[in-house]
């Protein structure tokens, strides 16, 4: 394995250790809080549950795609918009009282967590599209084609 394709594999499981193995983890071992922290917002306990599931599938078998290199932009675009949806649905800081009033309070805490749920998603994007943006084309062309990214050629372009 070349160097390249080393600092390849670290970066792409620091994007994703987060997920996996900690947040899987978490929703294996405390499943019935994480079901309970998403009857906050889904209220019937099935859905609550299905939810809960739907997220293990994507943490545990996006996160394996994107660093084992197979259908890793598709993966990649899944947890991006994993990353929004946690953000926009979890992370509601606007809804805190004490937003404007206390810079220790929870608002705070959740905007800035807001804010990273967003940016690590916007570095999966970056598996999405390349750092310049031309693997788009590739990834529209063919979304569940490997980007592999631990072989010789890297042209993006072609899907």
């Amino acid at each position: 394995m070349t160097t390249a394709a080393v600092v390849a594999l670290v970066v792409r499981y620091g994007l994703v250790l987060l997920f996996l193995p900690f947040s899987a983890l978490d929703k294996v071992f405390g499943f019935d809080h994480a079901v309970k922290q998403a009857q906050s917002l889904f209220k019937p306990r099935p859905i609550a549950v299905a939810m809960i599931l739907i997220g293990l599938f994507v943490e545990v078998v996006c996160t394996l795609g994107v660093v084992a290199g197979v259908a890793d932009r598709a993966c990649a675009f899944v947890i991006a918009g994993y990353c929004a949806a946690t953000a926009v649905l979890y992370k509601r800081f606007w809804a805190q009282d004490d937003f404007w009033s206390d810079p220790d309070g929870k608002g705070r805490t959740l905007l800035w967590d807001f804010l990273k749920n967003l940016s690590l998603g916007a570095g999966f994007l970056l598996i999405v599209v390349g750092t310049d943006g031309r693997g788009l084309a590739g990834f529209l062309h063919a979304p569940f084609a490997s980007s592999h990214p631990y072989g010789v050629s890297h042209d993006r372009s072609d899907g």
